[in-house]
């Protein structure tokens, strides 16, 4: 006869054992924290806050604080439109507490994004722009800036969405944003958002307030555009057709009417006077549902496809008009600066 009882008496002490030994993290920590303490040892020396004094001079007014990112030897600073305003002072202060005057190169408040370059240094710390195409939901990224004052305040969170789309102050969609539940307060903005390997991949733009860790970044991609776009031209040249308008749903019955696929357009609500739409003969209540063979699917896309590469080109346009298809070629001018 056959006995399985010490077998079965091994098996469930074994069992208990298992399940009573505690599982050794501190590697995982350390890992965690050694990701953490290198970006910060070697990104924190390249962010700087950004003071601003009031807008007119000897105003009352108290000024503001920032953040911003040194990514260049000869000290060119990224920073928050938002932070600069209007403001004829800028001063920028290092880790080190040397402050020094920042004149403003650029700015593009569609973007939330301007460019200061810090006077009278060389060879400043300064971090790396990465590609913001490669990163991924879940990934560690951490944020380095001066929220509420509190100078060279670290915080770490993870990419929690790509891709978002949030609205500038100056009403323009900012596309690829990326979302983050790294905490960031006022103060954090203009400040970088990095990467594991120490590249900014981010600049801290916006929270909402009163979500629980809800923040959002300007990708390091459309940073690198507003910065060529500013050195090069001293702001952003974007293509303009002189409209406003808003997304509107294509009715099923247009659609297939006029043999399109677009649940979305955008409708045209107002026609500038003189301007490249009105020359067109685009009309109000127009629907575009395509621009230079890209579909528009929204006030957004159209807004996205008025790029600098389509500035003095004609462009085809399909609009919807009374459920019927019609083509129209339209010539987009260059859009006047902003301020």
């Amino acid at each position: 006869m056959l006995d399985f009882t010490s077998d079965i008496v091994d098996d469930a002490a074994s069992s208990r054992a298992t399940a009573s030994a505690p599982v050794d993290d501190r590697a995982l920590l350390d890992a965690y924290s050694n990701a953490v303490i290198d970006v910060t040892d070697r990104v924190g020396p390249a962010v700087v806050r950004v003071e601003t004094g009031p807008k007119v001079p000897n105003g009352r007014e108290r000024g503001g604080l920032g953040s911003g990112i040194v990514i260049s030897p000869d000290g060119l600073v990224l920073t928050n439109s938002h932070v600069v305003g209007s403001s004829r002072e800028i001063r920028l202060r290092d880790v080190e507490g040397n402050v020094g005057e920042a004149p403003v190169l650029g700015v593009d408040p569609d973007t939330d994004l301007a460019l200061l370059r810090a006077n009278g240094v060389r060879d400043l710390p300064y971090a790396a722009l990465g590609n913001s195409k490669t990163l991924r939901r879940g990934q560690l990224v951490i944020a380095i800036g001066n929220p509420l004052g509190f100078e060279s305040t670290v915080t770490a969170g993870v990419v929690s969405a790509l891709g978002r789309s949030i609205r500038s102050v100056s009403g323009r969609t900012i596309e690829d944003v990326i979302q983050t539940d790294a905490a960031l307060n006022p103060g954090n903005s203009g400040g970088p958002l990095v990467s594991s390997n120490a590249e900014v991949i981010g600049i801290n733009t916006a929270i909402i307030n009163g979500a629980q860790g809800i923040c959002f970044a300007v990708a390091s991609n459309t940073a690198q555009f507003v910065l060529s776009e500013i050195i090069r031209h001293g702001y952003v040249r974007r293509a303009f057709i002189g409209v406003a308008g808003q997304t509107a749903p294509v009715p099923r019955r247009h659609a297939v009417l006029a043999g399109v696929d677009n649940k979305m357009g955008a409708l045209l609500m107002q026609i500038e006077p003189n301007g490249p739409a009105a020359k067109a003969g685009l009309l109000p209540g127009d629907v575009v549902i395509k621009l230079d063979g890209v579909d528009i699917n929204g006030v957004d896309d159209l807004i996205r496809v008025l790029d600098r590469d389509r500035i003095g080109r004609r462009l085809a346009m399909d609009v919807l008009r009374l459920g019927r298809l019609r083509a129209i070629d339209i010539d987009p001018i260059e859009r006047k600066p902003a301020r």
